[in-house]
């Protein structure tokens, strides 16, 4: 859903700003937290928040129901100001059962507000989460303010009149609980009310008890409200840009900026993929815009994907695929194809926790030796990080234009923190973006045609099977200069592989800025990805605090900007945050011979801003 914002009067910009909230929900992987977080996401669009989520995924399918390895979460950070990170501690944590605030409540604020259904605080649900008491009774809790609420019997009351089963009636709880954080937070229940009246359309009697749970949890809060211990509380809109805003996660980013990317290139785009967590979603979303000229291909599995989309490339599409880590890797080969057949292609990777199927919901940043490195032989190939679901828009169009433009693949990272997390996006004109047009050669070109023939940027010629006089080889095995017949002569590959490392060195990328901060001084801290947030902010607070720190994010992973090395060594001292053992960092050691310092974290969590502020103090000491 998009809101429209209109310009506001300059005393409505100057009002004072609240403080931001951080709400986490969190229960039984088959509560429908996903669900409930998503729906309160859109109530805060609603009501102009700044925003950001950040769902919190179990690593198996279905774990057994009341497990602590089941258990599901989904936090979003609001305020009246502008929102980097989901945020560090929750305001309020909403358990479900026993399991979710025994995995949770460590990261709650002291002080912050637990609320928790009672009713699932059995025996049995205490054992699966190896309570040996129960906490709401124990005073374990007693540094948090404790709101114990029967939300599975309010709930079962509310829905019935409705005639539905135990069963049936208890999967309305997630909707008893939405209505009482609505009316926590000062939200309007319509659209909510509208929406489940159109997901039920079908069944109008799940559409009734779901609402009428809704009403019920809000309901409630008005006379919890007039007992004392649950408040309510305002957070004004948040100022804005006028314009037309939508809510987007990362893989709704990538799937529009990849579209974009095509029509500013004028090409149709094919997509082949195969299903794989967290990238399986860019696939879905394409596969609902077949009116822009897209093709979208759920392959057999990884190499088929791939292949695919090489073909597609071959035959005058922009060929996309898609994938994570284990994936990748299976893609390797097929990578080292379109570097050899020197064809465009746009390949996402969708970062998780790594090796093998190792984490597959949690976020990590562990693919970057394997995206500027992991393939066999000497085989270049740009890289561009995304930083957040809006940046991953202007991403993919950027990958899209350095593939039509060097006829190369480009490698996208991603990763799941950004894939599932949402922010409030003012959505483009997309006249105010420069075309690309990708150029195909329809005739010979006088002095003859040469396959491997190079323009300014050493980009070999694009030419669409068929076209009459311009019969060519394609293949794996090395093409000779210029002529592309198959050549094994060491001086040939000497010259080919030189050739194909100079295109990837001398695509121009924009000098790298400082995001906050001088250029030059005591300390950078250098991120890359979706470590934007939490860096940002951190720089942001030691700075007022009169700290010399600067924060310089990096988007072109490769080729680096050319002033990257000379801004780097202006700082006395480099620290790189990344979720991994150090992989950016060891780039930078190489490339520019700093003496970049690791701070790294491999939980399979995003940073948090308190991590980063005490790896700058650290480094200032």
């Amino acid at each position: 859903m998009a809101t429209v914002v209109e310009d506001q009067a300059d005393g409505a910009r100057q009002s004072p700003l609240s403080d931001a909230v951080v709400v986490r929900f969190a229960g039984d992987s088959g509560d429908g937290m996903q669900l409930t977080g998503g729906q309160f996401t859109l109530s805060s669009a609603l009501a102009g928040n700044d925003f950001a989520t950040f769902p919190d995924f179990p690593a198996e399918i279905r774990a057994p129901q009341g497990t602590l390895f089941g258990v599901s979460a989904f936090q979003i950070n609001f305020g009246s100001s502008a929102i980097d990170t989901a945020g560090d501690a929750p305001d309020v944590l909403v358990a479900m059962n026993p399991a979710a605030l025994k995995t949770n409540v460590p990261q709650l604020k002291h002080g912050g507000l637990i609320i928790a259904d009672e009713g699932e605080f059995n025996d049995r649900n205490l054992a699966k989460a190896k309570y040996e008491a129960n906490p709401l009774d124990d005073g374990s809790l007693a540094k948090w303010q404790l709101l114990k609420l029967n939300i599975s019997q309010l709930t079962m009351d509310a829905v019935k009149p409705f005639g539905l089963g135990n069963k049936e009636a208890l999967r309305c709880k997630n909707m008893w609980t939405l209505g009482l954080a609505l009316w926590m937070f000062d939200r309007d229940r319509q659209p909510l009310i509208d929406w489940l009246n159109a997901k039920f359309a079908k069944a109008p009697e799940l559409a009734a008890a779901n609402v009428a749970a809704l009403n019920a949890g809000h309901a409630y809060g008005e006379t919890a409200e007039l007992a004392g211990p649950l408040k309510q509380h305002h957070v004004d809109p948040a100022p804005a840009e006028p314009g037309l805003y939508r809510t987007l996660t990362g893989a709704e980013g990538i799937a529009l900026g990849l579209v974009a990317g095509a029509q500013l290139a004028r090409l149709p785009m094919f997509f082949g993929g195969y299903p794989i967590t967290p990238a399986s979603a860019i696939l879905h979303h394409l596969s609902r815009l077949k009116e822009y000229d897209v093709t979208t291909f759920q392959a057999e599995d990884e190499i088929a994907a791939i292949c695919s989309a090489i073909g597609a490339s071959y035959g005058g599409s922009l060929g996309v695929t898609s994938s994570s880590g284990p994936g990748i890797a299976l893609k390797g080969e097929a990578m080292g194809l379109a570097i050899m057949t020197e064809l465009p292609l746009v390949i996402v990777n969708s970062q998780r926790g790594g090796p093998s199927t190792g984490l597959p919901t949690k976020t990590e940043q562990s693919d970057l030796y394997q995206a500027v490195y992991g393939r066999n032989g000497d085989a270049p190939m740009p890289v561009i990080a995304a930083r957040s679901p809006g940046d991953a828009f202007d991403c993919a169009i950027e990958a899209c234009r350095i593939a039509v433009q060097y006829m190369t693949p480009v490698m996208l990272l991603t990763d799941g923190y950004i894939a599932n997390a949402a922010e409030p996006w003012k959505v483009p004109d997309l006249a105010a973006y420069e075309a690309f047009p990708a150029r195909f050669l329809t005739e010979v070109p006088e002095g003859g045609f040469k396959p491997y023939g190079r323009d300014e940027k050493l980009a070999r010629p694009w030419v669409k099977p068929g076209t009459p006089g311009l019969l060519h080889r394609i293949g794996g095995i090395e093409k000779e200069v210029e002529t592309g017949h198959i050549n094994y002569a060491p001086a040939n590959h000497q010259a080919m592989t030189d050739i194909r490392k100079a295109k990837i060195d001398g695509i121009k990328v924009p000098d790298q800025l400082v995001e906050l901060g001088a250029e030059g001084g005591r300390l950078a801290v250098v991120g890359w990805g979706s470590t934007f947030g939490p860096i940002h902010q951190a720089v942001r607070r030691k700075r007022a605090e009169g700290l010399d720190v600067s924060h310089v994010h990096i988007r072109h992973i490769w080729p680096l900007p050319a002033n990257l090395g000379q801004l780097l060594k202006s700082y006395d001292k480099v620290i790189v945050p990344e979720m991994n053992t150090g992989q950016l960092k060891t780039v930078l050691r190489d490339q520019y011979l700093v003496d970049a310092q690791p701070v790294n974290k491999v939980s399979g969590q995003p940073f948090t801003i308190a991590e980063i502020e005490a790896a700058i103090e650290e480094a200032l000491k």
